[in-house]
Parts: structure tokens; sequence; C-alpha cells
């Protein structure tokens, strides 16, 4: 549990022949640690990670890594579905916060139309464009755990092709006249909505 965005993360660690491993499954929201446990173990199941380590390739099927496949492991295939890439829990709890300070903004819109970059807050007038970006998907310097295994350098691969396409977004913004915002998802809420606030009241005097 982290005190300051009162967010609880969950991973999967297991060992073999006594190295430790661990694969970022993603929030729980339960109120105690049983129900976080039922939550965790569904979103194992779901994402197929239970079958990975009795997974054999098929004679006469290439393996993913060859065949240049955006996955490389049915697991990492599970796991890139599952994920939401719009209207979180983190997202909304944001965006409630912010409209409750007054503001209005657009909701997972193009800053820029020709610039096939979406930001889940845009205010055009003010020009400010606000991103809120997953712990594990964005490699936040706290809380991202590198991902072990077999399927490590894809995650690694991934992690920083989204770091890379972050800091070139927001130069393409900033060079259009556009205040970047980027919001960690372990933040506390009520902080970051005021940030937010004050950032387009500053771009409005």
């Amino acid at each position: 549990m982290f005190p300051s965005g009162r967010r609880v993360y969950a991973y999967l660690r297991w060992s073999i022949r006594g190295k430790t491993r661990e694969c970022y499954l993603g929030e729980v929201h339960a109120s105690t640690r049983t129900e976080n446990l039922t939550q965790a173990w569904r979103q194992i199941h779901a994402t197929g990670l239970l079958n990975q380590r009795h997974a054999s390739p098929q004679p006469g099927r290439q393996d993913s890594s060859e065949s240049g496949s955006w996955a490389s492991s049915p697991a990492s295939r599970a796991v890139m579905r599952a994920n939401r890439g719009r209207d979180t829990r983190p997202e909304r709890a944001l965006r409630s916060a912010v409209h409750a300070l007054g503001l209005r903004y657009r909701v997972a819109a193009r800053p820029i139309k020709n610039v096939r970059r979406t930001a889940d807050l845009v205010f055009p007038r003010a020009k400010v464009a606000v991103f809120l970006d997953g712990c594990f998907w964005h490699g936040c310097h706290e809380h991202h755990r590198p991902a072990t295994g077999a399927t490590s350098e894809f995650w690694k691969t991934k992690i920083e092709d989204n770091k890379r396409r972050d800091a070139d977004t927001d130069q393409r913004l900033r060079a259009a006249g556009w205040d970047v915002i980027r919001v960690w998802e372990h933040e506390a809420t009520d902080l970051a909505a005021h940030r937010v606030a004050e950032a387009v009241k500053a771009r409005q005097r």
C-alpha cells in the first residue's frame, strides 16, 4: 500500500532453482488483504501466466521471437491485451478531482490533430495536455520492477520504447506551444488535480 496514492499493486513472484522472478499484474481494489489476493489470482489466471511454465513449442510452429511477434510469449500477449488503455480507475479519479475544481476539458484527445499522440486530459484554450502514466508501462523510477525470466528482454524493450515515445511526445507538444503535465498513477489524486489546475490557470492569465 502506497499511502500517498492509496493504491495496491499486485505482483506474481516465484522461485526457480534459487532465483526469484516476478511479473507485474496490475492494481487491486478490495478493502481487505484476502479479497485483494483473490483479485490478484484472478488476474493471474486471466493472463495465462500459470500455464506459461508448461508451454512448449509445437512441432512445425515457429517460435514467436523468431516470427517477429509483438510479444515474445502467450503470457506476454495476454498481459498486453489485459491492459486497459482508457478509463482506468486512476484516470477516472483524476478527471473527477479536476472537474470538482471547476475545470472543463476534453478526454482522450489529440492536442495536435496531425500528431498521433493522445493525452488523457486536454485543455485546448490553455494549451495544456495531461498524461496519466502507469508505473509499470512507463517505467516509474519508484515502483517499476523489471520483468525477469524468458520474457525480460521483451518487456525491457517495450518499456524503453514507451519512455522514448513519451519524451518525443513532450518535445513535439512543447515545440508547438503546449504545456505538458505528466502524472504518475501512484501520485495522490488531489495533489495531482491541484497541479493541473494551477498550470491551466497560469496559462489563462
